[in-house]
């Protein structure tokens, strides 16, 4: 563990080099409706629960992660819904300190569980979650029909964003194991 870096709350001074090291590390074509983006990050920030927090190297964010007391419609239940180190600085016990401060957030917020997901391919993730604590709960495979009738250039689905979910009635999906 590199006791050099600095884990504190995320604040707004912190909200470019978040959203830029998630644009980094995140692959969203993987889940068609996940969107990482300003309002992603700006909706964790704006919450009241205390769950976001930032690895800082003096003043680089080199690591992150957002959680919320929002779980489809579990007002008990909690969400860590990101979180992502930089490449550079992965191996170093930085994610599971993320883990664990935005877990202890979450559960002095009154969660009685924590959820997350892992996408299957993602093992060093899966395995990080299983070892912070984490089980299995649920796998749930996202299964897509394409158009005969639509071309190669249509093949990728649009990126279905939170406020797109939100305007349908749906903050939250169900997802398949990130």
């Amino acid at each position: 563990m590199d006791t050099a870096i600095a884990v504190v709350p995320m604040g707004l001074g912190h909200l470019r080099q978040v959203l830029d090291l998630g644009h980094q590390v995140f692959d969203t074509t993987i889940k068609p409706y996940t969107s990482w983006s300003l309002t992603a990050v700006a909706e964790h920030l704006d919450s009241p629960d205390n769950a976001c927090w930032v690895a800082l190297d003096s003043d680089r964010v080199v690591g992150f992660v957002l959680g919320s007391m929002e779980f489809e419609h579990r007002d008990d239940w909690g969400y860590l819904e990101w979180i992502a180190v930089a490449p550079d600085m992965q191996g170093h016990g930085i994610a599971r300190r993320l883990v664990n401060v935005c877990s202890e957030a979450l559960f002095a917020r009154g969660a009685r569980h924590i959820v997350t997901d892992v996408e299957d391919r993602n093992s060093a993730s899966a395995a990080l979650m299983t070892s912070s604590g984490f089980v299995p709960a649920a796998t749930v495979t996202l299964l897509v029909r394409p158009n005969p009738a639509a071309t190669d250039d249509d093949a990728t689905l649009p990126p279905i964003t939170r406020r797109d979910l939100a305007r349908r009635g749906r903050l939250s999906v169900e997802h398949p194991l990130r």
